[in-house]
């Protein structure tokens, strides 16, 4: 069973790529603890940067040290990152398009027990609707490693989603499908098709094993590139399945599930239904606790499918 968390995996690829890249810079918030940092900042301390529980200033200076041809790697919580320093995302990252990597730590409902001021449920709406910032959310270790390799070598603005501790690997080290911006089809199926994102894959992933046990042919899509979305896959998921589904740690409003029924709605209706938070502040709990409680785990995706295909029959 994997116990890696996905911000090690980033610290791993990280520590061994600024050994060679020395423009490679890290910052942080006060959360090299959180984010696993400690290792790179003892193995490079000229090339991090703390700036204290200060995240309008972490990502200016961040900003700055880009426009500068460093290539800025910022670490903080996703419910900070996200709502505390939207300007500074929005003019000195996004639309001065500099060389900004936004690690949101530990997202969704990863501090699930400190309630609504430490989840982060709209962070996806909030970045994926600034002009220019891409939106990221890998599934497991060996994704991440993938994305963050692939990131960079690119100078274009990007926000990346991850949760707080190890989840199960929904792929295996020696086959890990990546193009960037591309979903990867998991399974294949004609009935239903699961859009999932982050890591709700891997209850997805579950669920569709599950559903074909009981008849049910479900295609399970991990949407990783939140934005920009693949289009293609959605639009052919519509046209191939009866139905489209969607999970995702995150409300329902402005997020995985709103946008991909947007692209279905101009390109090939059908029935889009969203799993995901409600717009409400969420329940506090361990985070398999939030999940089941709103039916987004495994189970709650088998019972909400098995209820929509009963109802269109």
């Amino acid at each position: 069973m994997n116990k890696i968390a996905n911000k090690t995996i980033i610290n791993n690829v990280l520590i061994e790529e600024a050994a060679k890249d020395k423009n490679i810079i890290v910052l942080c918030s006060d959360s090299r603890g959180s984010a696993s940092l400690e290792p790179f900042s003892k193995e490079f301390p000229k090339q991090f940067v703390e700036v204290g529980i200060a995240e309008q200033n972490l990502v200016s200076i961040a900003a700055g040290l880009a426009v500068c041809g460093k290539k800025s790697f910022v670490f903080s919580p996703a419910s900070f990152l996200s709502t505390r320093s939207v300007e500074q995302v929005k003019v000195d990252v996004a639309y001065s398009y500099t060389n900004v990597k936004l690690i949101g730590i530990s997202g969704g409902v990863s501090y699930g027990n400190l309630g609504m001021t430490h989840q982060s449920p709209n962070d996806i709406a909030i970045m994926a609707s600034t002009p220019g910032m891409r939106v990221y959310l890998p599934c497991d270790r060996f994704q991440t490693e993938k994305l963050i390799r692939t990131l960079l070598q690119d100078k274009a603005p990007a926000y990346v989603r991850i949760g707080r501790n190890a989840v199960a690997d929904v792929y295996e080290e020696d086959n890990v499908p990546f193009e960037l911006n591309k979903a990867v089809t998991i399974q294949e199926g004609s009935d239903v098709t699961i859009i999932a994102c982050g890591e709700m894959v891997q209850y997805a992933k579950t669920a569709g094993e599950i559903l074909k046990e009981k008849g049910i042919s479900a295609r399970v899509i991990d949407m990783y590139c939140v934005k920009p979305i693949d289009k293609e896959a959605i639009i052919k998921a519509a046209k191939e399945t009866k139905l489209i589904l969607t999970v995702e740690e995150h409300v329902k409003l402005g997020g995985l599930g709103a946008i991909v029924a947007q692209v279905a709605a101009q390109n090939a209706p059908i029935k889009v239904v969203s799993l995901g938070l409600p717009d409400e502040p969420a329940i506090s709990g361990e985070p398999a606790q939030i999940f089941q409680y709103y039916g987004m785990d495994a189970q709650g995706i088998v019972k909400k499918i098995s209820e929509l295909l009963v109802y269109r029959c």
